[in-house]
């Protein structure tokens, strides 16, 4: 029980968090709708039974299982992750990555630092979204353009900060 209860603390924080940073970037109404999937069975039983408190709960779910259930119902309803944006391809006959709508990058990047901002707490600095991206692997899954996009604007949050970077991504359209 102490679990549910963190666990939707924790994912509403994080979500408050975001609709916080996309009516900075001028996506406001997709702030609002941001994540609401969470809170479905499907995916907040799951999230409550592996709290980690720190990271995601689909890392346990994944360690239990060997796939995360949950993280799959997920991703393939919120177009704020790149995961949702492969298709496949005629040509190549692979499934591939697909270049995502500004609006959803816009979305991903709120997502990335609301994320940092939740699970490192007071540790949080504006250098550990691009460290994260630049640690882990998920450009070389993504769309050379959105991974581009999204990579530029996390090293613009790094050397400019916050209100500089917002005001920039809110000027795109």
């Amino acid at each position: 029980m102490r679990h549910f209860v963190k666990h939707f603390l924790t994912i509403t924080r994080h979500r408050h968090k975001v609709i916080y940073h996309c009516m900075r970037c001028g996506i406001l109404w997709q702030g609002l709708r941001h994540d609401l999937s969470k809170y479905s069975l499907t995916e907040f039983l799951p999230g409550a039974k592996f709290y980690l408190g720190d990271r995601s709960p689909t890392e346990g779910e994944r360690r239990t299982y060997g796939y995360s259930k949950a993280w799959m119902h997920h991703k393939g309803r919120n177009r704020h992750h790149f995961e949702y944006w492969v298709d496949y391809n005629i040509v190549t006959h692979r499934a591939e990555p697909v270049k995502m709508p500004l609006r959803y990058v816009k979305e991903m990047f709120c997502d990335r630092v609301a994320a940092g901002k939740i699970y490192l707490g007071d540790k949080y600095t504006n250098n550990n979204p691009i460290e994260y991206f630049e640690r882990g692997n998920a450009k070389n899954y993504m769309h050379p353009e959105t991974a581009k996009l999204l990579e530029g604007w996390l090293k613009m949050l790094q050397k400019e900060g916050e209100k500089k970077t917002f005001a920039y991504i809110r000027s795109l359209k």
